[in-house]
């Protein structure tokens, strides 16, 4: 957690220092950056207060005109539900409004993946991820699905 929080102060301090400078232009200054950064930093407090672990997956924000840069086909925010696996890639966490409205996702791990593949060809006919062919399996409101950080190996 603090690994990433860090991470996070870097990246403002990047934004800010550059401003600053007048190297970049506040039109050219990513749109909402320093609101992105406000949306992920409240997003991992959140999932480490919920999950008692100080794990954080990797986190994308992303506004409704920037889901293209996630999927094919862009889904529809409105049908997203909490803790859906979207694309066999991602798990939709919540819209979270800081500035403008952000939809985080976590991306799952290649244990995650591989499971979840596992499951598929175990039973074809039934799809457990949204806009990957159907339904989607989802879990219990307010159940974080998150699992804990796997060690490595001695």
């Amino acid at each position: 957690m603090r690994a990433y929080l860090g991470y996070l102060s870097n990246e403002q301090e990047v934004v800010d220092d550059r401003a600053s400078r007048r190297e970049i232009t506040s039109a050219y200054l990513p749109v909402g950056m320093v609101s992105r950064i406000r949306a992920l930093r409240q997003m991992a407090t959140q999932l480490v207060r919920q999950s008692g672990n100080d794990y954080v997956p990797e986190l994308e924000a992303v506004t409704q005109d920037e889901l293209g840069t996630l999927f094919e086909r862009p889904p529809k925010p409105t049908t997203f539900r909490a803790n859906e696996i979207v694309a066999n890639k991602f798990r939709f966490l919540a819209p979270v409004h800081a500035g403008e409205v952000f939809y985080l996702f976590a991306r799952l791990d290649p244990y995650e993946q591989a499971e979840l593949i596992q499951r598929q060809r175990k039973d074809p006919g039934r799809s457990f991820t949204r806009f990957g062919g159907g339904r989607g399996e989802r879990a219990a409101c307010g159940q974080t699905n998150l699992r804990p950080r796997r060690a490595a190996p001695k």
